[in-house]
């Protein structure tokens, strides 16, 4: 009988090991945050790190807007918080700010965790973009 990942998956510390083992390779930094209003930071992968300069000991209670600095289109944020509002998915493009306070281009995607029909936490995966003129 030919064994599958749904099958594997049911086993709940096989399913958290997989799932630990795939967000710290991820080459895409993984924040997770909280979904009171607050929105305080409770997880960030290595790749986090790698993006922004922060060790992920260092961002834990804080809210993510600890990347965010003057050049950080504020329609952008707007428009993120009236979807985490709403309990909805977030797509958007900004410049953010590393640990040193050098701007780059961040993508992420938000979305959130429910369980039995409440939002309970915010799962965002964000990665550098380039503007045109850094690609030439």
């Amino acid at each position: 009988m030919a064994v599958n990942l749904a099958t594997i998956l049911r086993d709940t510390d096989t399913s958290l090991q997989v799932l630990r083992e795939l967000v710290e390779a991820s080459y895409d930094s993984i924040l997770i945050t909280d979904a009171t209003q607050a929105a305080r930071i409770i997880y960030a992968n290595n790749a986090f790190r790698t993006l922004t300069g922060y060790a992920p000991s260092e961002v834990i209670g804080k809210t993510p807007r600890i990347l965010q600095g003057p050049g950080t289109d504020k329609k952008v944020i707007a428009r993120l918080g009236k979807a985490l509002k709403k309990g909805g998915k977030f797509e958007g493009r900004a410049i953010n700010y590393r640990k040193d306070e050098t701007p780059f281009i961040m993508y992420w995607r938000v979305m959130p965790v429910r369980i039995a029909g409440k939002t309970k936490l915010w799962i965002a995966i964000q990665r550098e973009g380039f503007s045109t003129a850094r690609n030439a």
